[in-house]
């Protein structure tokens, strides 16, 4: 594994935009402009190092569905901070009919070197970006840049074959609608929901197009309908289930909820269930359930226990994007339980190349190893104003 130095190429703006990535240039702070797609360097790996990443993904996907099971089967949603009893019927009934309410995606945060086992940082499985960069513009960086080398990239392709083994369980007669949230000034998830909504349509599905606001309630049916005031039957959200189990409209949610049995009027994707893999509580579960596992850090939900005094710890609360709300806590400094539910795990600083503290995003479509994607960050924590990088396997 290592990091190398190269010149962009003349256009390179222009040529990733039209590749789908809207967003090539973030705004920081201080009203600079710079690249979040950054092509001024980029990353190498052997296949051995690959495949020994594609091989932990694959555990940890596994160890991730069976934490899920026993939170369900040892009746521990509320250490998910998830209390009300109808979401937590919802959540259970959706991981009991699993089968016919499949996931589409989800995306691994690693710690990863080179030089030893990768170590989980966190699981995104509700509402994973950095998608778009991971599956497209890289792809074809490599082409252009290095043709005849390969990378660990099959994200576009698996997506399609997603979509279309998904198209039996959608409610017949009917499109598959795409929401993201208008709020969205960046356009990240836009960008992410677009690219999703074309990988369906080159599955052969019917696709429409809304944003989450503009999701209408017929009161006189009972039902969820679209700007045509068309039942909604099925809709793929970029929303977390937090959000939409909590505002306005979630008790018409609960009400409607489409959990595979055919009862309800409205099927959501990613499905309820994620609730249970989305949540940070997951890490201090798995380590329970795990301990000493070779790609697992200590982690707790009580408190930072030993790691204060130890190791350091990172403070996270349960739900989260962007890294807000974290907290890095060196070692020797006090134990601090914050007032807010959070999972406390053992602080491994991401490893530094060149100044740039990098983190591994391994992505899992249907529930196989898909593809990585690379961001830096100037900082311990990734957030906002981290880079994304390419990568190759020579």
């Amino acid at each position: 594994m290592e990091r190398r130095t190269t010149t962009p190429r003349p256009g390179w703006q222009q040529t990733v935009e039209e590749q789908g990535l809207v967003y090539p240039l973030t705004r920081h702070p201080d009203g600079s402009l710079r690249p979040y797609w950054d092509e001024s360097a980029y990353y190498v790996f052997t296949l051995d190092e690959i495949e020994a990443l594609e091989e932990a993904v694959e555990e940890l996907h596994r160890m991730c569905l069976a934490a899920a099971g026993h939170i369900v089967a040892e009746g521990r949603l509320a250490d998910l901070g998830i209390t009300d009893p109808r979401v937590a019927e919802a959540v259970t009934e959706a991981w009991r009919r699993r089968a016919e309410l499949p996931s589409v995606y989800g995306r691994f945060d690693l710690r990863y070197d080179g030089t030893g086992p990768a170590k989980l940082l966190e699981y995104n499985a509700d509402t994973p970006t950095s998608l778009v960069e991971a599956a497209s513009p890289q792809w074809f960086w490599m082409e252009e840049r290095f043709p005849g080398a390969d990378q660990w990239n099959s994200l576009h392709d698996r997506l399609v074959d997603a979509w279309r083994r998904q198209a039996a369980l959608l409610p017949p007669g009917s499109p598959l609608h795409f929401a993201h949230s208008s709020a969205d000034e960046l356009g990240e998830d836009l960008m992410t929901v677009a690219y999703l909504k074309e990988t369906a349509e080159q599955a052969g599905l019917a696709t429409e197009w809304i944003s989450m606001e503009e999701i209408g309630w017929d009161t006189l049916s009972g039902r969820f309908v679209d700007n045509g005031l068309r039942f909604i039957r099925s809709v793929f959200k970029l929303y977390p289930w937090e959000w939409l189990t909590t505002d306005a409209f979630a008790g018409h949610v609960l009400d409607t909820l489409d959990n595979g049995g055919g009862t309800g009027s409205t099927l959501w994707i990613e499905p309820a269930w994620k609730m249970l893999l989305s949540n940070k509580a997951l890490l201090a579960i798995l380590w329970e359930l795990y301990p000493g596992h070779p790609s697992l850090l200590p982690a707790y939900l009580d408190g930072p226990r030993e790691l204060a005094g130890s190791t350091g710890y990172v403070a996270k609360p349960l739900l989260g994007r962007e890294g807000a709300g974290v907290t890095v806590h060196e070692p020797g400094a006090p134990a601090a339980v914050r007032d807010e539910p959070c999972c406390y795990q053992q602080l491994a600083p991401l490893p530094s190349f060149d100044g740039n503290h990098l983190v591994l995003g391994a992505w899992v479509v249907r529930d196989e190893p898909a593809g990585l994607g690379l961001r830096e960050s100037s900082g311990l924590i990734t957030d906002e104003y981290a880079r994304f990088l390419p990568h190759v396997i020579l």
